[in-house]
Parts: C-alpha cells; structure tokens; sequence
C-alpha cells in the first residue's frame, strides 16, 4: 500500500462520499412523494407509505456497531453504493408495472436500510481518514455537498422528470429520471472504489473481544436513558419538530394538486425549481446562519428566537392555501421564508443534540439522538396525509400551526448551559 492510497488529498474524495450521502435520503424522502403524487397516489397513502421509510434511519443506532464491527468502513461505503444503484435501477424498471406502488415501496425500503447503513460507514471513514484538524476544515464542506445533493435530486433529477413528462408520458418519464439516477450512482460507486484511501486505521474491530463489544453496546443504551433529565429530552427530540413533521409531507401534494382540490396547480419542473432548488438554497442559508449565530452568543441565548422563526414562517402556506396566488416570484418568496426558517431553527436542534451527547459515549448518544430524531418525524408524517385529506388544504394548514405549540412548551423545558455552543475564542 502506497502512501498516496493511504493519504489521498480530501477534496478528492470528501465532498463526493457526502453527496452520495445526500442523494439517496432525497430520493427516498422527497422524490418519491413527487413521484407518488404525479402516479395518482392518494396524499393518506403518500404520507403513510413514505414516512414508513424513515425507520431504517430511526433504528440505524440498533446495527451501527456491527459496522464496526465486521468488514472495513470502505467496504461498507462502497458495498452500500453500489447496491443503492442497483435498487435506483429496479425503481426505473418498475416504475410502468401494474403493481408499482408495492414494488417500488420495496425498493425504496431496501434503499433506505443501505442509505443509512452508508451514512453509519461514511461518517465513520470522515473521522478514520482525516486527523482532526482536516476534520474540522471540512465540516463545512461534506455539509455543503450534502445539501448540493439534495438541490440535484430535489431540484435537478425533479425538473428532468417534469420536463420529459408532457412528451413521453409520467410512468415512462420518471423511469427514465430512476435510470439517469442509477448510472449517476454507480459512477460514484465506481469513483470512489479507485479514490478512497485506506486508513491504516480502518479495520473491523471484532476480534477475541466480541462479547466485550456486545456489553459495551448495551451499556451505552442503559447511560443513555438512565438519565435524570431523560424525559425532557425525548419530548424535545419528539416535539420540537412535530409540526415540519407533517408540513413536509404534503408541501410537494399541495404544490402540485390542482386549484380546484385546494393545492397551487403547479407543474413538476415547477415544483423541482420551487421546492427542490430555490427552497434548498434558503434551507441552507438559514443553517449556515443559525450555526454562525449561536457561535456568538451560544444555544441558550438562540433557543427561543429559533423557536419562534422556526414556526411563524409556517403562516406562508396558511397564505398560500387560502388565496392559492398565481405569481411564481410571490409563491418562491413564500416557499424560502418558511424553508429559512425551518433551516434557521432546526440549528437549535441540532446542537442540542450534540449538548446531551457530550461524554464518553457521545458517538454512540448522538447517533442515538438521530434515531429518535427520526422516530419524531416518522410518526406525525404518517397520519398527516390523512388529515389533509380529512379537512384540506387550508385547515390542514391551520392544524400545522396549531401543531407548532408542542414545539414552544418542549422548548421551555430544557435547561442548557448558558456558554454552550459560544466561540470560546471571542468570549
């Protein structure tokens, strides 16, 4: 093994392992709704169905140490990719088929255990491939790429599938947008079996200690929920996003359903502008923001004012619904304030996750935390298309606001320490 096989430069390998990281999660959260939605599937089903798929990413924490401990991280992140593009191929191929929407459930069920598999092996082949300090100078960077691959698929791979639709038909349209996805993949499969480095600390860890494996697993379930705060802290985690929980199942629906069921008429290409780029981009923006104020003034200090700008953009698709406005520029306008918002107020979130994760076990708390994380999306998002359904578009939307109320009671639960999250170097 070469030195240059060991200690490749990261911008070869960092920024395409997170957008391979990025793309599978989109597909399988957000274009599928679109998919599902242009098919004729009912919005109950669509949101049922698809927040069954964030499972796999709510029980990652169940099997991550069993990436530790057979096989290499590299082998993992490549077995994973190459078998995500297989299963993107076998949507394409069963897009057209009578019984679609079971199989191509199956799929995508099957690409979300690998998706989050991938993300266990990726994110563990960052930290055993870069030294810290390259750790920290590419954050921001396998961030950035994570969301570029959101923009691709929600955006991009969307406005394809609208733009082929009018002229070959939706089934054939989005089988082929499923291919144009398989053959991008394995490219990046491909890519990264030649350009990822091998660590000479990438090995299995399952060895004669097996057993020693097994009892430290359990042992840091049993910290973890044997703590004297640990109620408030799963309400937080349950709660905090109960209504974006709802809200992000049916903004695609009532984007694309017609003026006269209540939604804004908009075409798919539209919807993958709207939505899938321009919304992305102010999702973003309001992350890099919320991540740059709380390094000034700390978490403690932003919590309530993230609390508030997280939730009151929501009042956008109050809007939306009730006067259902034409003008693209206004419904982009009101679609990034909300998605600002979201991203601004999620940074509160996330860095309260990585607060009750400090300690020995913080790898493991804090995959623990996104487990339950996505149990707090997966449930609400599952009877959200019901409701819709049940009331419509413009009380569902005042039913999203009332839901926000769970989210200020959460907040005014915790207790954070007051210099937590502050740039030590400025205070």
């Amino acid at each position: 093994m070469t030195d240059q096989q060991t200690r490749r430069n990261p911008w070869a390998w960092v920024p395409s392992l997170y957008f391979a990281e990025g793309i599978p999660y989109v597909i399988v959260m957000t274009v599928s709704v679109i998919m599902y939605k242009k098919l004729g599937i009912s919005n109950t089903d669509i949101a049922l169905y698809t927040s069954w798929l964030y499972l796999p990413w709510a029980i990652k924490p169940l099997w991550s140490p069993f990436v530790d401990m057979f096989f290499t991280k590299r082998f993992w992140v490549i077995s994973t990719q190459l078998l995500i593009s297989i299963a993107l191929a076998g949507v394409a191929f069963n897009i057209s088929m009578p019984s679609f929407l079971v199989l191509t459930l199956t799929i995508f069920a099957l690409m979300a255990f690998c998706s989050a598999t991938h993300d266990i092996a990726a994110d563990g082949f960052y930290m055993l491939g870069l030294n810290e300090p390259q750790q920290a100078a590419f954050v921001g960077i396998r961030s950035t790429f994570y969301r570029i691959a959101m923009i691709a698929g929600q955006g991009a791979l969307v406005v394809l599938a609208g733009t082929l639709e009018p002229r070959i038909g939706i089934p054939q349209a989005w089988s082929i947008t499923f291919f144009v996805i398989a053959v991008m993949f394995a490219v990046l499969c491909l890519y990264h079996r030649f350009i990822l480095p091998y660590p000479a600390s990438d090995r299995p860890i399952l060895e004669d200690q097996s057993k020693g494996v097994l009892s430290e697993f359990i042992h840091t379930f049993v910290v973890f929920f044997k703590r004297k705060d640990i109620l408030v802290i799963l309400l937080f985690l349950l709660f905090y996003r109960f209504a974006e929980a709802q809200l992000v199942k049916l903004v695609s629906p009532f984007l694309l359903d017609p003026r006269d069921r209540g939604g804004l008429g908009l075409t798919t290409s539209e919807v993958g502008i709207v939505y899938g780029t321009v919304g992305i981009i102010a999702l973003t923006a309001g992350g890099l923001l919320g991540g740059y104020a709380i390094s000034k003034k700390g978490l403690w200090w932003w919590l309530w004012p993230m609390v508030v700008i997280m939730h009151t953009p929501d009042l956008m698709f109050v809007y939306l619904s009730h006067f259902q406005p034409t003008n693209l520029l206004f419904i982009n306008i009101a679609v990034a304030l909300e998605q600002f918002g979201y991203g601004f107020g999620f940074t509160a979130y996330a860095m309260y996750m990585i607060y009750i994760s400090q300690g020995e076990h913080k790898t493991a708390h804090f995959a623990i935390c996104t487990g339950i994380m996505a149990f707090g999306m997966m449930l609400p998002g599952m009877v959200s298309g019901k409701i819709q359904e049940l009331i419509g578009y413009q009380h569902f939307f005042l039913w999203v606001m009332i839901s926000t109320i769970p989210g200020f009671i959460v907040a005014a639960l915790v207790k954070i320490d007051s210099e937590f999250g502050k740039n030590k170097a400025e205070v």
